[in-house]
């Protein structure tokens, strides 16, 4: 009895763990729900030098803080549910190749696209990567969108400036980077003091 109401236990807390943020739109609140991402979004800015509300504004765009999430299935005949787009998995929305790529290069073999540790850590990576290939700043979320979206080579040839909808997009991403930041700096005191005992309880 007891060691199903503990695996019950663990179930539902598991569960409430995956659940995306109550309040996206407010950094401070997700990071006082979700009390450990702060701590490991922070660890990807140290590592890699993207600012964690680009980090944050990249995974709200990709996935709503969806661990699991997958491209919508397209539809044959408008109803009958058929091949999904692409690979894309997990809170980055990493295809599988640039995922064994990201793996490969940074020796991390045990990273999972629903972790979100992981998620923060690859997209540092691919921004680094789009810094040191295109020279992007690390601070500008529209054009570090463009070369997540597009890929370095397509983002050298200007490939989405024929895509209005993208430019949206990463005009979304961008604006959702500085209220983050905005939100941020209100709160990151009390998240870093937060963090600083829990390191130390």
């Amino acid at each position: 009895m007891k060691k199903t109401a503990a695996l019950l236990l663990t179930l539902i807390l598991a569960a409430c763990a995956s659940q995306p943020p109550g309040e996206p739109d407010n950094i401070c609140s997700i990071f006082a729900e979700k009390d450990k991402w702060y701590k490991k979004a922070r660890k990807s800015y140290r590592r890699w030098g993207t600012p964690i509300p680009v980090l944050m504004a990249f995974t709200h765009q990709e996935s709503g803080y969806k661990a699991k999430a997958k491209p919508p299935r397209k539809k044959i005949l408008g109803f009958i549910p058929g091949r999904r787009p692409a690979s894309a998995f997990g809170f980055a929305q990493a295809v599988d190749e640039t995922w064994k790529q990201y793996k490969k290069a940074t020796g991390r073999r045990g990273a999972d696209r629903d972790d979100f540790e992981d998620a923060m850590d690859f997209v540092g990576w691919y921004n680094d990567q789009s810094h040191r290939k295109n020279g992007i700043a690390k601070s500008d979320a529209r054009n570090l969108y463009y070369a997540y979206h597009e890929g370095h080579g397509g983002f050298k040839k200007g490939s989405y400036r024929s895509k209005k909808w993208l430019v949206d997009v990463a005009a979304k991403v961008a604006s959702r980077a500085a209220n983050y930041q905005t939100q941020l700096n209100r709160c990151e005191k009390k998240l870093q003091r937060n963090w600083f005992l829990w390191l130390f309880s």
